[in-house]
């Protein structure tokens, strides 16, 4: 949900829930209808996590029945999806967790790509354990007392070490090098995808079985499975500068909208639609669970939201 080096999770309208594949190079792919000069039509970057699924979802729909464009979506990783942006074969991302050599690359030094806003939800990134484990061990949500530990939490991969698990190697991720420089015996393993973790998540949860991870919120899953975060060293500004040498907690990000410059200008009543797109983490954990755990169409799920929520979705409009 998450990251610097690249984040986090999902697909939309016909797209499928993710489950580990790659996702499509935007530098090479680039769909038909992006900044097609006088058509109504607008093209959304869609990345791999659930959330960012809902958020595409319900903009789709939205623009589709209310303005009456046609809506393309493309997969994309979260760096590719910075320059599809850039060149214009998409037109919008609407929940990046923050890209700062991008930010200066494109934002500030070519301003080919333009800030759409806050997208109202706050994300944060970070090391939490079961809350049933926690509350019998309340000294482990330290990272300090991690190693008095580790051997609790041995998996067949981890080997000898304790098993940190994270998702995709594609979301934002300092956990090797934290491992590391706090010298914790700790060995980070990947499941794959979100989806996969998910699954093992779930799976100690039934064995009531403790395990750390690597995990965001907001995430559907926090309500199902509660976990308790572990304090890792106090985040500072620039504390993350050198991957390298990273040994600090993961900052608390507000979730940020970006555009394509020339659509931002060009783009009508889509794009100031976009840029007024704002909405809570309840509102998007409630469509994410209709999406990953009702296994909801996101299309589908959109559209209930919408019939709920007409006070929220009408302040985009206008």
């Amino acid at each position: 949900m998450r990251l610097r080096t690249t984040p986090a999770v999902a697909g939309v309208s016909a797209l499928v829930l993710l489950t580990g594949c790659g996702a499509a190079d935007m530098t090479r792919q680039a769909s038909p209808f992006a900044n097609a000069e006088g058509a109504r039509t607008v093209t959304l970057s869609v990345q791999s996590w659930v959330g960012a699924q809902a958020n595409v979802a319900v903009a789709q729909y939205l623009l589709e029945r209310e303005l009456g464009y046609r809506v393309d979506t493309v997969q994309v990783d979260e760096v590719p999806a910075w320059d599809a942006l850039s060149q214009g074969r998409v037109d919008a991302i609407l929940e990046d967790w923050g890209h700062p050599d991008q930010e200066r690359r494109y934002v500030e030094d070519k301003k080919t790509i333009t800030p759409g806003g806050d997208l109202g939800v706050t994300g944060h990134i970070g090391w939490f354990v079961p809350t049933y484990f926690a509350e019998k061990h309340p000294d482990i949500t330290d990272w300090k007392n991690l190693n008095k530990y580790a051997d609790r939490f041995r998996t067949a991969e981890s080997g000898g070490k304790g098993q940190l698990l994270d998702g995709s190697p594609a979301y934002l991720t300092n956990d090797k090098a934290l491992v590391k420089n706090l010298k914790l015996d700790f060995k980070v393993v990947f499941a794959g995808s979100e989806a996969a973790q998910i699954t093992q998540i779930q799976r100690f949860a039934k064995e009531r079985k403790p395990f750390l991870s690597y995990w965001y919120t907001p995430q559907w899953l926090s309500a199902k499975v509660p976990m308790t975060e572990v304090e890792l060293p106090e985040y500072e500004e620039g504390c993350d500068a050198d991957p390298e040498k990273v040994a600090c907690a993961y900052p608390h990000t507000p979730l940020q909208k970006y555009l394509n410059a020339d659509f931002a200008k060009n783009g009508g009543d889509a794009a100031d639609f976009l840029r007024r797109f704002r909405w809570t983490t309840e509102d998007q954990n409630e469509v994410s669970l209709m999406i990953a755990e009702q296994r909801m169409e996101p299309r589908e799920a959109a559209e209930k939201w919408v019939d709920g929520n007409e006070s929220t979705w009408k302040a985009w409009l206008s």
